[in-house]
C-alpha cells in the first residue's frame, strides 16, 4: 500500500489529496454548522478568543509542516549530491585505469563499464521500489580482486595505482552512503503528526460563527487545498529514489555515454 502511494504519479496523488481534504473540510463544515455550533452560545465580544486559538493552531501547524518540508528537501538534495559524487568517483577510476598496461586496463575498464550499466539498467528500477539488489556487490568484488592483484612494475605505475585505489575507496564510500538512503523516509509518527495536524487545523478553522455558509465553504476548501499541496510536496520528496521527483541515474548515464563509450 505504501509503495503504491510513493510510486503513483504526482498529479494523481495531488488530485486525491486535494479532493480528500476538501471533502473532509466540507463534511466537517456540515457537521459543525448543524450539530456543534448550535450548542455553543458565543457572544459577539467573545469572538477574539476563537480567533486567537485558530491563529495559534495555524501558526503551529505551519511551523511543523515547514520544518518537515525543509528536512525532506535537504535530504533529497544530499542524496542527489551523493549520486553525482559517486558518478564522479567512477569517472575518476575510469580515467586512472587509462594509464594501466594492457590487458589489465581493458579488463578493469570492461568490469567498471559493466557495473555502471548494471546500475543504470538493473539497480535503479529496484531503488524505485525501495529495494537494494545484491548483484552490485558481486560486480565490485570481481573488480576489486582484479585491481588488487595488479603489480606495478615502475615508479610511475606505483603512483598511478595508489591514486586509483584512493579513487576506488572514495567510490565505495559514496556508494555506501547512497545505498543507505534507499527506502529511507519520515517515521510513521511524523506522518501521523502531519496528517492529524492538517485535519485538526481544518476542523478548528470551522469553529467560528459565520452566517454565510457558502462563503465559509470556499474559505475552508481553499485552506484544505493548500494544506493538501504542502503534504504533496513532503510526500514527493520523502523517499529520495521513488516517485516522479526521485533521484535519477542521469549522472551515471552521462559518464557511460560520454566517457566509457568513446
Amino acid at each position: 500500500m505504501v509503495g503504491i502511494i510513493f510510486n503513483a504519479p504526482l498529479w494523481l496523488t495531488g488530485t486525491v489529496l486535494v479532493l480528500g481534504f476538501s471533502g473532509f473540510a466540507l463534511g466537517a463544515q456540515r457537521v459543525i454548522r448543524r450539530w456543534i455550533m448550535p450548542r455553543f452560545h458565543m457572544r459577539p465580544h467573545e469572538s477574539e478568543y476563537p480567533s486567537t486559538i485558530i491563529a495559534s493552531v495555524m501558526v503551529f501547524y505551519g511551523l511543523v509542516a515547514a520544518l518537515v518540508a525543509i528536512t525532506v528537501w535537504e535530504r533529497h538534495t544530499l542524496v542527489a549530491e551523493r549520486v553525482s559524487g559517486e558518478a564522479s568517483a567512477v569517472a575518476s577510476v575510469w580515467r586512472d585505469l587509462g594509464g594501466y598496461p594492457a590487458p589489465e586496463r581493458d579488463a578493469l575498464r570492461d568490469m567498471l563499464r559493466g557495473y555502471t550499466e548494471y546500475l543504470i539498467q538493473d539497480a535503479w528500477p529496484e531503488y524505485r521500489k525501495g529495494r537494494v539488489p545484491a548483484e552490485g556487490v558481486d560486480w565490485l568484488d570481481r573488480f576489486q580482486e582484479r585491481l588488487l592483484t595488479f603489480e606495478p612494475t615502475s615508479e610511475s605505475l606505483k603512483i598511478l595505482h595508489a591514486e586509483t585505489l584512493r579513487s576506488y575507496n572514495q567510490m565505495i564510500l559514496v556508494r555506501r552512503l547512497r545505498l543507505d538512503a534507499v527506502g529511507t523516509g519520515l517515521p510513521g509518527l511524523i506522518w501521523m503528526l502531519v496528517i492529524a495536524g492538517a485535519m485538526i487545523s481544518i476542523f478548528v478553522s470551522l469553529l467560528f460563527p459565520v452566517e454565510d455558509g457558502p462563503y465559509q465553504s470556499v474559505m475552508a476548501v481553499s485552506l484544505a487545498a493548500l494544506i493538501a499541496l504542502v503534504i504533496l510536496v513532503i510526500l514527493g520528496l520523502d523517499q529520495p529514489f521513488r516517485g516522479d521527483l526521485g533521484v535519477s541515474p542521469e549522472s551515471f548515464r552521462l559518464i557511460h555515454d560520454h566517457l566509457m563509450m568513446r
